[in-house]
């Protein structure tokens, strides 16, 4: 943990001259080992179940490029019903091949982030189709905010990766909108990024503008990879042709891969968590293999997306104890398989409030004690994923926040322990003015952004603003702070001109 903190205090603003006080940038690392809350004896039921789901029922494939792959590497193939079988044989001999760490690189090397062992990184929201806050209330998501939000990720130390598109600005067509959101995220921050991998075109793009970005060539990007994409398996067991392009155009360039089933127990899968894990770890696993069957030794990462729905509306939840259960075991499989971890602390909630905070709290717990190595839609994710919220991302920035001066080590040197400050205090004396407390004060504890500790008459003297209202106003600052990164003007026009060339050859076609 060495390289937490280098001559900064805890709690002092990483930018000189005041503004928001955070956390200096990290690379967080998680100290501890992942809670083991399968047994043994109950993980191998976990993948015996999982490879006979791949060899007996297999997964139904639609593309004939994904399907020429498994034929190729000896798997069973039927190409009336499109149904895969693979054997364990076949799944073994992938995960010889996978990385157990890499690193990505965005256009600032001292931004790169690790993947795997014991690092912890924390991911933007991403996806929603609506955006939030209390002064605008509910609108349809748009680049106006799509820029915000990248600007925000930018300005808060804890994020280190943007996710696919915070929002979808849908007044953009949805053909090229992307290169649109690629371009905000190189030019607005300095962050590594989720290119979207639907179909070919769009991961291709995403690769491309990083390059551009990082003065390199795509071959140099493939042994240094700087973007990375989630590959959402359509639970259950069925992988589509989009995404099956977009793996194999990523994995082509040495892009890591991320192998995300979406399993919600009670809709998508069954309504038992060791069902719902079994089929997860199928799904999942099928998608490492055939990013080694593209290019072995492409980096790719185990994800875990299972929740259950509410029973009574089919709606999904979040942020429960079944899903904090599956963070922490979908950690317990990546490591059997030695591959590095994403999952996410979503929630349910449709209004920054108890819920929201405790729903988070909730599944941030499962992925940390699940040892990810990133937590992805860590910051603004709210009713759900259909909204992107700028107070909830002020509260996940304090819940991340709290995560980390959590997971630093506790110093029990002789300094630490205070036998000297205790034999310098009388008993029934006080250690408000000691030379241990005086010495050490301002950075004795964790210092928050959002919590407010005044007492009850300071702070209701103070306007007895509540934590949502705090957050309102500490985005609002944070946007006024907010510092553009620079980028040489040759980059930026190479960017703006990669992104009209594509527009025109994209037209009113798909990329």
């Amino acid at each position: 943990m060495s390289d937490r903190r280098t001559g900064g205090r805890r709690g002092k603003s990483a930018r000189s001259g005041g503004g928001i006080e955070q956390l200096p940038w990290q690379q967080v690392r998680n100290p501890y080992p992942g809670f083991e809350l399968a047994s043994p004896k109950e993980m191998e039921r976990l993948h015996a179940t999982s490879m006979r789901i791949l060899s007996e029922l297999g997964i139904r494939v639609i593309g004939d490029n994904v399907l020429d792959l498994f034929a190729e590497a000896g798997a069973l193939v039927d190409r009336d019903t499109g149904i895969v079988r693979i054997d364990e044989e076949l799944v073994n001999a992938a995960l010889a091949t996978v990385p157990r760490t890499f690193t990505l690189t965005s256009r600032n090397p001292a931004k790169r982030i690790e993947m795997g062992g014991n690092a912890l990184n924390f991911g933007l929201v991403a996806g929603p189709p609506n955006v939030h806050d209390r002064v605008n209330g509910r609108r349809s998501g748009n680049y106006t905010d799509y820029c915000n939000f990248i600007r925000l990720a930018h300005h808060f130390n804890a994020i280190h990766i943007i996710g696919n598109q915070v929002m979808a600005p849908v007044e953009m067509p949805a053909n090229t909108r992307h290169l649109d959101t690629y371009l905000a995220n190189l030019t607005l921050s300095d962050l590594s990024f989720h290119c979207t991998a639907i179909g070919r075109g769009r991961a291709l793009d995403g690769i491309e503008m990083m390059a551009i970005a990082r003065g390199q060539t795509l071959d140099q990007m493939a042994t240094d990879p700087g973007v990375i994409t989630i590959i959402s398996v359509n639970s259950p067991r069925l992988f589509d042709d989009a995404m099956g392009d977009g793996l194999i155009a990523m994995a082509e360039h040495g892009q890591p891969v991320t192998i995300t089933p979406f399993t919600l127990m009670g809709a998508m899968t069954p309504v038992t968590l060791a069902a719902a894990l079994a089929q997860q770890n199928a799904e999942a696993l099928f998608g490492v293999v055939l990013t080694q069957l593209v290019r072995p030794g492409t980096p790719v990462m185990y994800g875990s997306f299972t929740s259950n729905v509410d029973m009574r509306s089919g709606a999904p939840a979040f942020g429960t104890p079944e899903n904090t259960k599956a963070n922490i075991i979908g950690g317990q499989l990546a490591r059997r398989y030695g591959l590095p971890y994403r999952t996410s602390n979503s929630n349910a909630s449709n209004a920054v409030d108890l819920q929201a905070a405790y729903e988070t709290m909730m599944a941030t717990w499962g992925a940390v004690l699940g040892g990810a190595n990133i937590i992805y839609h860590a910051a603004g994710w709210l009713e759900g994923g259909l909204t992107a919220s700028y107070e909830k991302f002020v509260l996940d920035v304090e819940i991340m926040q709290n995560m980390m001066e959590f997971l630093r080590p506790v110093d029990f040197s002789d300094d630490a322990l205070g036998f000297d400050a205790m034999a310098g205090v009388p008993p029934g004396g006080h250690f408000f003015g000691a030379t241990h407390t005086m010495e050490r004060y301002e950075t004795a504890f964790y210092r928050p952004i959002l919590s407010d500790w005044q007492n009850y008459e300071s702070w209701e003297a103070a306007g007895a603003a509540d934590a949502l209202e705090r957050a309102t106003r500490i985005w609002q600052q944070a946007l006024r702070e907010y510092e553009e990164p620079a980028l040489e003007p040759d980059v930026r026009d190479a960017l703006e001109a990669y992104v009209g060339r594509r527009k025109e050859e994209i037209g009113s076609g798909e990329p």
